[in-house]
């Protein structure tokens, strides 16, 4: 069991939780991440740390609600439980000195970002942020990344906050005016890491990419987060998840992600109507109608 130390709302179906896991502190490195299950009858799924502090013996996750088990973790409150945490899985993040890192993150990848950040700049490295999102309220973690990175640029699609656009225009402008680029490092939503590739390929600016969005088990036993890097097929969860954006077959993996867009839309209805049905017999019973 894991007690929340603290969780609040801060952006739209976006929750900050605080938990205490002393044992994956011991051996976390930025880039991994924690198998959560919500009770003993749920489904596990794979979170990237955000943040932790040693002395307190936590660790800081953001959960966006997107599908059934995020929406149960995310009814918690502070002072419930957590039925697992395992972890730190997954491959650490290449933390050394590198020169000039231009970070990215859009939506949840900002948190994703966070804790490589603090790495990379105790290993002295000049911190350039990009991060985006749809609107203002979506954005996370701006005052967190401004305190570790020497220059921080916000994006938002709509215009809200910040400069209009995607994260991709103001590292297209740093590449035209030649500045000195000696690592891009991206986490977010898939179209948006493909986009960034397709922005560094020519100008041959070692890109690495978080594949953590496609995990599903988070410990190869599914298969189900299998990409191919170059000629070769490996797994997010435990090859990764971080990767060469120029060897990612992102056709094959987009199009493979997309057969389960259904299932997953089917499986969330279905726990809506039974919350509908459940929250209607509640009135009732309370009204004596039943």
């Amino acid at each position: 069991m894991a007690k929340i130390i603290e969780k609040h709302t801060i952006a739209p179906k976006m929750h900050y939780f605080r938990i205490t896991a002393p044992w994956v502190i011991r051996h976390a490195q930025p880039g991994q991440f924690v198998i959560i299950r919500v009770n003993e009858t749920g489904e596990r799924i794979p979170l990237t740390i955000a943040d932790m502090d040693s002395n307190e013996g936590s660790i800081t996750l953001i959960v966006q609600e997107v599908g059934i088990t995020t929406g149960k973790l995310s009814e918690l409150k502070t002072g419930d439980e957590i039925q697992d945490v395992l972890g730190p899985l997954g491959t650490p993040s290449d933390v050394e000195y590198f020169g000039n890192v231009v970070l990215v993150g859009g939506g949840f990848g900002i948190a994703a970002i966070h804790l490589l950040a603090k790495a990379l700049k105790e290993k002295k490295n000049i911190i350039h942020t990009i991060i985006g999102a749809r609107t203002k309220e979506l954005l996370l973690m701006e005052n967190e990344m401004r305190i570790i990175s020497d220059e921080v640029t916000v994006m938002t699609d709509d215009g809200s906050y910040g400069r209009k656009g995607l994260v991709t225009l103001p590292l297209e402008e740093l590449l035209r005016d030649k500045v000195k680029i000696d690592r891009v490092i991206a986490v977010g939503p898939l179209p948006m890491m493909r986009a960034l590739a397709d922005v560094t390929r020519p100008y041959g600016v070692k890109t690495i990419i978080s594949l953590n969005p496609i995990m599903v088990d988070g410990t190869g036993m599914c298969g189900g987060c299998r990409v191919q890097i170059g000629n070769e097929t490996r797994f997010a969860c435990t090859d990764g998840p971080e990767f060469d954006a120029h060897l990612v077959n992102f056709e094959e993996l987009t199009q493979r992600i997309q057969m389960f867009r259904h299932y997953e839309k089917k499986s969330l209805e279905s726990c809506l109507m039974e919350k509908q049905v459940n929250a209607i017999e509640k009135d009732m019973a309370g009204s004596g109608q039943v």
